[in-house]
């Protein structure tokens, strides 16, 4: 009788490669080897010390290709789905790694950036940081979430009218104001107006108004007329400035400060797309 071998941790990571499959839990692989967690997790180790594994999070792994073993890791988009699965929360690809998707490539983006509705530590994936932000209610903006087909399945991506108001909900994720006005000046063209203004009760009346101030100088206005209707700013809606970071009473601005009537905004430093 002939004893047929125990697959070891390497071949079961190429047989899953074969599959089309990178990601597996360390409950699946224990199964599948008949081992237990301390020999599983010795295996685990040997591979991860040779950049063949990855283990974003405790108990789920990430398969090397050949291909990105000098990366350390296979990009995020082939494994972020399978990952937020893992831990159980909503998520999407977000601010300018989603600008990024829709075309906007203007600047190198540093951060794989991902909005869900739980507080994470950011993860370091050979060359990648996955960087998390927060949102509570991610049901109000479901309508601004679509699905992209990725190497190896789907994930979640922003819209282009989600990404625009994301920008301005986080402005130092997205690099600051400059860099926002560079990213709309690219993307504005793509925006659809009533889409951009379906959003609108998910977002602080402040970053309405910045997001139309902002579309609007970069040469965009056209994209903003729903949204300017839905809030009808007037003499009632109160002034904001630009940069959130600048405090105090914006009425008490000094005059040499830019006022954009029409969208109530305060703009110390006049912000332009990059050239």
């Amino acid at each position: 009788m002939i004893k047929k071998n125990r697959p070891t941790l390497p071949s079961y990571a190429l047989e899953l490669l074969s599959a089309g499959r990178t990601v597996f839990s360390r409950e699946e692989a224990e199964q599948a080897l008949g081992v237990g967690r301390g020999a599983f997790l010795d295996a685990a180790e040997r591979l991860q010390r040779k950049g063949r594994l990855i283990s974003p999070r405790r108990g789920f792994y990430v398969v090397v290709p050949p291909q990105f073993h000098s990366w350390g890791a296979p990009p995020p988009t082939w494994y972020i789905a399978d990952l937020m699965q893992r831990e159980g929360h909503p998520y999407y690809v977000a601010l300018l790694k989603a600008a990024e998707l829709h075309g906007a490539s203007h600047q190198a983006v540093l951060e794989f950036q991902v909005i869900t509705d739980r507080r994470m530590p950011e993860i370091r994936a050979g060359r990648s940081l996955i960087a998390f932000y927060y949102r509570r209610d991610m049901a109000a903006i479901s309508n601004g979430i679509e699905e992209r087909k990725t190497d190896t399945g789907k994930m979640k991506l922003a819209t282009v009218e989600l990404t625009a108001f994301d920008l301005l909900r986080y402005p130092r994720a997205a690099g600051g104001l400059g860099n926002i006005a560079t990213v709309l000046s690219e993307l504005g063209a793509k925006i659809e107006p009533e889409k951009l203004a379906a959003l609108m009760p998910a977002f602080e009346r402040s970053v309405v108004q910045r997001l139309g101030h902002m579309l609007s100088r970069s040469g965009h206005k056209d994209r903003t007329e729903p949204l300017f209707r839905r809030l009808s700013p007037g003499p009632s809606i109160p002034w904001v400035e630009l940069d959130p970071a600048i405090s105090g009473d914006p009425d008490l601005s000094p005059a040499a400060a830019e006022r954009d009537g029409r969208w109530r905004v305060i703009a110390h430093q006049p912000t332009e797309a990059d050239a």
